[in-house]
């Protein structure tokens, strides 16, 4: 799951939300948010299957495997308070998913790739894991070539919406990115009912 490349709008109506933000994925939920196939019936899911789509929503949403999944709920479990607020809470601090949420992507999938291709930097060193998690006091910057700044700032002058995060503090000007705490349950971006997720992992 660490790169999807099969259809997303399927995902988002199979999943019922929107996992997939770019247009043709977005429009194709709302003009059929049934899931996809012929001859679909309205039946409502098992405890499990109700359990695996909400596992996929997380898998698929912040651009998880299945390993990567497992590690993440493991170390929640070793962190004090709610184990499946803790896991969602340490997606919401991974590099790619503050991109997105800062607005200098517009999707999940395209800060992955900036990441990937070694666009940023934390602390002044390079990174290339979409996956590094962030902590308090953390900034994130852009390498300092033309060609990215232009690009960014194309993305950010498509009309593409960050959000206002409390726990994070973004200069447009510039392009920096700081770190000022940690994400809380409120701070969680995904609709998704952890808790039966916990309960299917734990098995």
């Amino acid at each position: 799951m660490a790169r999807y490349t099969g259809p997303k709008a399927r995902v988002n109506r199979r999943l019922g939300t929107l996992i997939y933000e770019d247009n043709g994925s977005s429009k194709a939920l709302e003009r059929r948010n049934q899931p996809p196939g012929m001859h679909t019936r309205s039946k409502r899911p098992s405890n499990y299957g109700l359990a695996l789509m909400e596992k996929q929503k997380i898998k698929h949403y912040y651009g998880l495997g299945e390993r990567q999944l497992r590690r993440y709920f493991a170390k929640a479990t070793r962190i004090k308070g709610n184990t499946g607020e803790n896991l969602l809470l340490m997606c919401e601090r991974r590099l790619d998913n503050i991109i997105r949420r800062v607005g200098l992507a517009a999707t999940r999938p395209q800060a992955r790739q900036g990441v990937a291709h070694g666009h940023f930097r934390v602390n002044g060193v390079r990174v290339d894991k979409p996956s590094f998690l962030l902590r308090p006091g953390d900034v994130i910057t852009l390498r300092d070539r033309d060609n990215l700044r232009n690009l960014y700032q194309a993305i950010m002058g498509a009309g593409v919406d960050g959000e206002p995060l409390d726990w994070v503090a973004f200069d447009s000007e510039t392009m920096t990115i700081t770190i000022q705490g940690n994400p809380g349950p409120s701070d969680i971006s995904l609709p998704v009912d952890v808790n039966i997720v916990v309960e299917f992992l734990s098995r």
